[in-house]
């Protein structure tokens, strides 16, 4: 069993399944992928404590952040490698006097880091990916993204990044609202809460999304590829 459903008592568990929440949603020929806010921001420097990472970035994750980037690299290459497109998403440049926060939560009033909104070396976006600003939560909100997934004939979007129960879950919701078919890679996925990240893995799962490790949507795609 999955760590993350673990956390769910049985009888909880057999509560959704009898009510027919679930299943696997089919993964299409034409699939892209959306890596959600991997920033320093949300990551903190690799080897910090998520105290440490806390007390420079409020939003960070700290050592978990860490974990899943060697998954996250991975799961990117294998986009490339079959040369299905790759989005990256951050936070727009500090526009709130005109857009407003992007969650409810009062942090810490303290300056901003140079690189806050810089993504990793290791997963760095190449010159001809999109790496998408945006002002709330969900990637949808506001953004041009449902056209660029119309035009490219996007049929599946795979969705990693953090946080799992924020603007991952934010966009995964919106992502399934619009009509595509979302999957979501639980070990490319972290939070800053374990609970809270099991919690909204679960719901996802149940309502919006197939939750599919790394190794299980790998063996999904490739398969694909090689009866072609």
């Amino acid at each position: 069993m999955k760590n993350w459903l673990a956390i769910v008592p049985e009888a909880e568990r057999r509560t959704y399944e009898n009510a027919g929440f679930g299943g696997d949603i089919e993964i299409g020929e034409n699939t892209a992928l959306m890596v959600v806010d991997v920033t320093y921001g949300f990551t903190g420097r690799e080897g910090q404590t998520l105290d440490d990472s806390i007390e420079e970035f409020a939003t960070a994750c700290g050592p978990v952040s860490w974990e899943a980037m060697p998954r996250i690299k991975r799961l990117i290459e294998m986009f490339r490698e079959l040369g299905r497109p790759v989005i990256f998403t951050r936070s727009a440049p500090d526009d709130t006097p005109y857009s407003g926060r992007a969650t409810k939560g009062k942090r810490l009033d303290k300056k901003v880091a140079a690189d806050h909104n810089e993504i990793p070396a290791v997963i760095a976006p190449r010159a001809d990916e999109w790496v998408l600003e945006k002002t709330k939560a969900s990637a949808f909100f506001q953004t041009p993204l449902v056209s660029y997934l119309v035009r490219k004939k996007i049929d599946t979007v795979v969705v990693c990044g953090v946080a799992t129960s924020g603007c991952v879950r934010a966009s995964v919701v919106d992502c399934f609202s619009n009509g595509f078919p979302t999957v979501v890679v639980d070990d490319c996925c972290f939070d800053r809460s374990q609970f809270a990240h099991s919690a909204n893995l679960f719901d996802m799962n149940a309502k919006y999304a197939s939750v599919l490790s790394l190794h299980e949507l790998e063996a999904k795609m490739l398969g694909k590829q090689m009866q072609k």
